[in-house]
C-alpha cells in the first residue's frame, strides 16, 4: 500500500508558491508521476532527489509546462502557482516562462554575446523602454548571477566562450533577467567541476533571498548542503517531503532511508 508524503510543519510558515495536488503524468502509456501532493514555499529552496528515472526531472517540468513540448506527454492534477491554475486554457506558457526561469543540466548559453544573451528575454517580453534600461537589467542580472565582475569588459564576446561554471552562471544571469518569481534548476552542477559547482551552490544561497528555487539533484550532499526542503522521489511517487535535515537525518519511509544510505539507487 502506498502512503501519502509525509509533511511536516515548519517553525517559520512560508508563503505557498507552488501547492501540486494529486499530480499525474503520463508519456503515452507510461505513467511516470503518480499522486503527486506538493507545497513548494516562497523564499526556500527545494531539492528534489531519487534514484535516474524517478520522475523528479519530469515532475519540476510540469512547474513551467515545459512538458507541453512533448507530444506524448499528458499532466493530469492541480498545479497553483500563487493560487492560479497554471494549466487553465488562458495561461500562456510563455508569459508563465518568464515567471518560472529554468536553468538546464548542461549550460546553453546562445550563440550570442554575453550582453545579448542577458537581454534577450527582457527585450522580447518588451521590459525595457530603451537601451539604458536594457543595460541597467543586463548589469543587475548578471550581478545576481555572481558574474558582473568577470564580464562587465567583455560583454561583446560570445557566451560560448566562457568556462563552463561561467556559462551556467550566464544561463542564470538570463533566467533572472526576465525578473521571475521562481526559478526552476535542474541538475545545474552536472557538468562542472568542483570550483564552480561550489560558485554556483553560493548563488543558489543567495538566489532564495528573492526567489522560490527548485533544484533536482542526484548529489545528496548538494541537496544537504543547499536545501531547506528536500522531497524523495521513487518509481514516480513522491514518497517523503520535509525539512532537509529530518530528510537526512530522521526520515520516516523506510525507502528514504535505504535511499539515503546507498541501499537503493
Amino acid at each position: 500500500m502506498y502512503d501519502a508524503p509525509k509533511h511536516e510543519p515548519t517553525l517559520e510558515q512560508k508563503e505557498i508558491k507552488f501547492a501540486a495536488r494529486n499530480v499525474q503524468v503520463y508519456y503515452g502509456d507510461t505513467h511516470a508521476i503518480k499522486d503527486v501532493d506538493v507545497d513548494i514555499e516562497d523564499n526556500t529552496v527545494t531539492a528534489f532527489i531519487g534514484p535516474s528515472g524517478c520522475g523528479k526531472s519530469t515532475f519540476l517540468r510540469c512547474l513551467n509546462r515545459m512538458n507541453d513540448t512533448i507530444d506524448v506527454c499528458r499532466v493530469e492534477g492541480d498545479i497553483l502557482l500563487d493560487g492560479e491554475d497554471i494549466y487553465h486554457k488562458d495561461v500562456d506558457p510563455v508569459q508563465l516562462r518568464a515567471k518560472v526561469g529554468m536553468v538546464f543540466q548542461k549550460p546553453n548559453p546562445f550563440p550570442k554575446s554575453i550582453y545579448e544573451n542577458v537581454a534577450y528575454g527582457p527585450r522580447i517580453h518588451g521590459m525595457a523602454r530603451d537601451k539604458s534600461d536594457l543595460d541597467e537589467i543586463v548589469e543587475r542580472s548578471l550581478k545576481r548571477a555572481a558574474l558582473w565582475d568577470e564580464a562587465k569588459d567583455r560583454l561583446d564576446a560570445p557566451g560560448t566562450g566562457l568556462s563552463g561554471g561561467q556559462q551556467q552562471r550566464l544561463c542564470i544571469a538570463r533566467a533572472v533577467a526576465t525578473q521571475p518569481e521562481v526559478l526552476l534548476m535542474d541538475e545545474p552542477c552536472s557538468a562542472l567541476d568542483p570550483i564552480a559547482t561550489a560558485q554556483v551552490e553560493e548563488l543558489i544561497d543567495e538566489l532564495r533571498e528573492q526567489y522560490s528555487v527548485v533544484i533536482v539533484t542526484h548529489s545528496m550532499q548538494q541537496a544537504a548542503r543547499v536545501s531547506q526542503k528536500t522531497a524523495f522521489f521513487h518509481l514516480g511517487y513522491l514518497v517523503e517531503f520535509g525539512e532537509t535535515g529530518t530528510i537526512f537525518t530522521n526520515p520516516e519511509d523506510e525507502r528514504t532511508e535505504s535511499y539515503i544510505t546507498g541501499r537503493i539507487g
